[in-house]
């Protein structure tokens, strides 16, 4: 399995710390946001990294990172050139993963579970994590009946408390030609969501509820609770 770290974006709800720098590369309690996903892959048997961000920022992480050496993995770059939401970044790694199955992270998602048994069990399709949380609104939602996931709705308006997917997904390679297939949302993006509910609807879809704690860090409440939690943790 291959893993796939997306790290690109604007940062515009973390301004002004991000004018001069992804926020993927601002520190996280003792070290880079970034390195902590690359942590979870490697401890996961996951040694094969693309991290995919924007073009002005592929000197940024390899001055960070290098080859991977350092991080016990061997790391590769490529650039999203357009701005066209999370499934446009992942089809960037069509050929890197080739006919292997990848773990995608989305570069802002901290937590202190790890994935093993997810890497080590995982058979084809695609598997997802769920985590309850109060605001329901920002994320894609997941929608269940007799604990069965039947849609995945993108940043619902109309919902609180809800059970979010969170930005951790195991795929196929048959995810890049799904991906080909969707169109643009309204907000002109190939949204990740909307790949996931073509799985659901081949019933090629494993889930699980996680536990311990999760939280992206794209917002300035998010980004200091992910920082709480990194120093709680000592990490």
């Amino acid at each position: 399995m291959k893993g796939v770290i997306l790290a690109g974006g604007s940062g515009t709800r973390l301004y002004p710390l991000t004018i001069s720098v992804n926020k993927h590369l601002l520190p996280v309690g003792s070290k880079p946001m970034i390195t902590h996903c690359i942590d979870r892959m490697v401890e996961s048997g996951i040694t094969e990294i693309l991290i995919v961000t924007n073009p002005e920022y592929v000197g940024h992480f390899s001055m960070l990172l290098k080859s991977g050496e350092e991080f016990n993995c061997k790391i590769t770059y490529k650039t999203q050139d357009k701005p066209n939401g999370v499934a446009g970044a992942l089809l960037q790694a069509k050929d890197f993963v080739g006919s292997d199955s990848c773990l995608v992270i989305l570069g802002d998602n901290m937590f202190n579970f790890n994935l093993i048994n997810q890497v080590k069990n995982y058979k084809n399709g695609c598997h997802l994590f769920f985590k309850f949380v109060p605001d329901g609104h920002r994320y894609g939602i997941g929608r269940f009946k007799n604990n069965r996931l039947y849609r995945l709705d993108e940043k619902p308006k109309d919902v609180e408390t809800a059970f979010a997917c969170i930005g951790v997904y195991i795929f196929d390679n048959e995810v890049f030609s799904v991906i080909d297939t969707i169109a643009p949302s309204s907000r002109g993006e190939y949204e990740i969501s909307d790949v996931i509910n073509v799985y659901i609807k081949n019933d090629k879809i494993n889930f699980n509820y996680i536990e311990g704690w999760w939280t992206d860090a794209g917002t300035m409440l998010s980004y200091q609770k992910a920082n709480e939690m990194m120093w709680n943790e000592k990490r």
